[in-house]
This record gives structure tokens, sequence and C-alpha cells, in this order.
């Protein structure tokens, strides 16, 4: 298995001080490693890969296995036969202190599918945080932050001040097929658009935009990703049913990225990541 490690560092580092890249076999969960590092104490830059997550974490609390089982062995070679891996999962943590944190984990769903999707052909873009390819999942965001160290380190997905936090980006992507079973949105796998892709030729083309995007949300927050994020929106202008019952009509997002839906009663406003919605037909 081959890790572009030091062609990443070589490109984000410049802009990323301090900035390291580690990869490890199996792990827990990228995202649960780099939030403890930052409880205590630790906040420098710093993209973890997993060969293999046995705890990994999605949003509202699912979870995300990417060890082999979850392909079947002749997915989970690219078309050059090589060994590879059926996943790729990672996190990105690095400390960030913007002005209005809202829109974070678009930005990184823009980024990454602008990564591997230039053309905006195939990949479009899920409200808040997933990757989805002909109406199937092929990608997870999962975004969480944490003070640096002591009990005001609590995490926090909605922090609001402009104080540094660690901000931790896992991103979880099916690269080849894996059974349906399970979840509640069938899956996609980047080898559909890209047959030959592995595991460390699309972190290398993920990695040094993610941090690029990152650094630019910092300074300038999501309201210019929000036209870039439209042209990918797979809700906008659908019948949308939410969690709680509610239904309307997908009018995409705001400047603040927040999901708008036309109801009977008026324009409503969605921010909360924990409301889950999905298209009504």
């Amino acid at each position: 298995m081959h890790w572009p490690a030091e062609a990443i560092w070589e490109a984000v580092a410049p802009a990323l001080p301090g900035f390291t890249v580690e990869i490890v076999p199996e792990i827990g969960s990228t995202n649960t490693e780099l939030m403890q590092r930052a409880r205590a104490g630790r906040a420098e830059p710093v993209l973890l890969v997993a060969e293999r997550q046995t705890a990994g974490r999605g949003r509202l609390g699912r979870g995300w296995d990417s060890g082999p089982s979850a392909a079947g062995p002749a997915a989970a070679a690219p078309a050059t036969g090589a060994a590879e891996l059926p996943a790729l999962t990672f996190s990105l943590g690095l400390p960030l202190a913007p002005r209005d944190w809202s829109g974070l984990s678009l930005a990184v769903g823009v980024a990454v599918a602008e990564a591997l999707d230039p053309g905006g052909t195939r990949i479009g873009l899920k409200w808040p945080n997933d990757l989805w390819v002909d109406g199937r999942k092929l990608a997870g965001i999962l975004v969480e932050t944490a003070g640096f160290a002591g009990p005001a380190g609590a995490a926090s997905s909605q922090a609001t001040a402009q104080a540094p936090r660690y901000a931790v980006v896992g991103i979880g992507i099916n690269l080849a097929p894996r059974p349906a079973e399970g979840l509640s949105t069938p899956p996609a796998a980047l080898r559909e658009l890209w047959p030959e892709a592995t595991a460390g030729a699309a972190l290398g083309r993920i990695a040094p935009g993610l941090v690029a995007t990152l650094q630019a949300f910092e300074r300038e927050g999501f309201a210019p990703l929000q036209a870039r994020f439209a042209r990918r929106d797979v809700l906008r202008g659908r019948p949308l049913r939410l969690s709680d019952g509610s239904t309307g009509l997908g009018r995409g997002v705001d400047a603040g990225g927040a999901l708008q839906l036309q109801t009977d009663a008026g324009l409503t406003i969605i921010t909360s990541a924990e409301v889950s919605v999905r298209p009504a037909g």
C-alpha cells in the first residue's frame, strides 16, 4: 500500500507550519484519537490516516467500519489488480478561529467533491455532510471541535466564539462497492467514477485543497463557497422530508450554510445538523 505522505507534507507544510502526516494500520477512530489529543493539550496540525478503523463514527452516532469486510474480495481491488483498501478514512486536525463556524462541513464537502470530480458532473453534495453519486452515498464528513485542554475543552460542533479551537475533520470515502444492508442510503463507490482509484491517490488529490479551503474558511467564512456548493446541491428544488416529519421543497443553502426549506407556512431555515433530511420522492 503506497501513501504519498511526503508529497502531501511538501504541499501543505509551507502554509501550515508544524504539519505532519501519520499513517496507522489500525485504530478505533481517527476523529476520537485527535479529539483526545486536543483535550490533552496537543494542538498541532496533523493528517491522521487509518488503513482500518474499527470504531469509526459518523453523524448522529452512526458507525463506520472501514475494515476489509466492508467490500467483497473482488471489489476491494482497483482495475490494476493490486491489493487495495475498500475505503479511505482519515481525519485532519488543526487549530481554527473563524468568526463564524456555520457551514464548515459544507466547505469541507465542496473541497472533497472538487478534488475528486473537478468537472462537477458526477459528485453531488447533500446537506449537511454527505457526498452523493446518482442518489447514493459516496462519502461522509464528521466535523468536531475541542478546546485545547482541561474541562473547558468539551467537544462542540456548534462553537461560536472566535477564540481558537482545535477542529477535527473526519472523512470516510467508499472506494469499492460495499453491501447496502443496514444502511439508510445505498452506497456508491469512487471506482465507479475513477476505476484506478487507490486510497493513496485519492488522499493525494484531497489533502492539499482541503487544507487550503479550511484556511480560506477561517478568513472568510462559508459565503464565498455558497455558489460552489449550489452547483452540486442534490437537495435543491426537490421535495424533502425531515426526521421530525415535516416536509417542503429544498431551496438551497444560505450564505451561512443553513438549509432553506419552503413549506406551506413559508420559508423555514434549518441550522441543526441533528436534523436528518431525505428526498421525499
